[in-house]
């Protein structure tokens, strides 16, 4: 599942290739992605806009259009988003084709869980992109902040940084690299980490997702030949699909449980 870091691969691929280019007509082949307005609307009311700038918050992307509107893109589970000339091979599953004067912006999806909001300057959010808590190497994001925003839940740590009001982009993978690197169990209640823990556990989801994000760059072409489902952070992960195996630290058996209906994997040696 795409989280932030590869979220910002898509951003940093397609960004600058569909900068400048106007909308000739917009094609939905399955009404359910366009979750506002509705499928006939968004078709219409997009024709003529240029894209601007491609950014990116949590995990949404949103393309500035040139007059004000907006088009905010999830792709939730199993999203693509390519750009790449009409004549390139048509991906199965593709739901979306917006054709530019200069290529085509094409969005598949397996599993048909991703949505794509076209919004004019005076529509509310309707995406939940407001809510969003700071993002993850916001200076916000610090050990008090945590404390304040969870300091006194019950709930897992884990689950509450998960929980995009509080971090956005930090999705189960990161949650799982971020507590291990501070020595943090995930199962624990919030309300029992310490001063410290918080500011440690801050201080490793910043990283975390600093050093995936750097370790997923791609340029447009591996992106475009991957059909932008290659990402490269499998090499690197140290807990996250590791159960069974020792841990890199301290050689205990990583062991895997479930918290908030997430799969979690940890080390019962080095994180408490």
């Amino acid at each position: 599942m795409p989280e932030l870091p590869e979220v910002e691969t898509v951003r940093r691929a397609i960004g600058p290739l569909i900068q400048g280019r106007r909308v000739i007509s917009a094609e939905i082949r399955n009404d359910k992605i366009v979750a506002f307005p509705n499928a006939g609307s968004f078709a219409e009311h997009i024709v003529g806009k240029r894209f601007g700038e491609l950014r990116r918050r949590g995990k949404f992307l949103i393309a500035d259009m040139d007059d004000g509107w907006r088009l905010i893109i999830h792709l939730r589970m199993t999203g693509c988003l390519t750009f790449c000339d009409p004549s390139y091979p048509e991906e199965k599953h593709t739901h979306i084709v917006i054709r530019t004067d200069d290529g085509e912006l094409r969005f598949s999806d397996m599993r048909r869980f991703g949505r794509m909001w076209l919004l004019s300057p005076d529509d509310e959010d309707v995406t939940g992109v407001e809510r969003l808590g700071p993002e993850p190497d916001d200076p916000a994001m610090c050990g008090p902040y945590l404390k304040d925003a969870v300091g006194g839940s019950r709930r897992a740590i884990k689950e509450c940084i998960l929980d995009q009001s509080t971090i956005a982009g930090v999705g189960n993978i990161y949650a799982d690299e971020s507590l291990y690197s501070a020595g943090i169990r995930p199962s624990r209640p919030a309300c029992s980490l310490n001063d410290e823990e918080y500011d440690r556990l801050a201080h490793t989801i910043c990283d975390t997702i600093l050093f995936f994000t750097e370790k997923n760059t791609v340029t447009p072409e591996e992106y475009l030949e991957s059909k932008g489902r290659d990402y490269h952070n499998t090499p690197y992960l140290r807990v996250y699909g590791h159960a069974g195996e020792p841990c890199r630290r301290c050689g205990t058996i990583l062991e895997r449980t479930v918290i908030g209906g997430r799969g979690s994997v940890y080390c019962p040696g080095c994180q408490r």
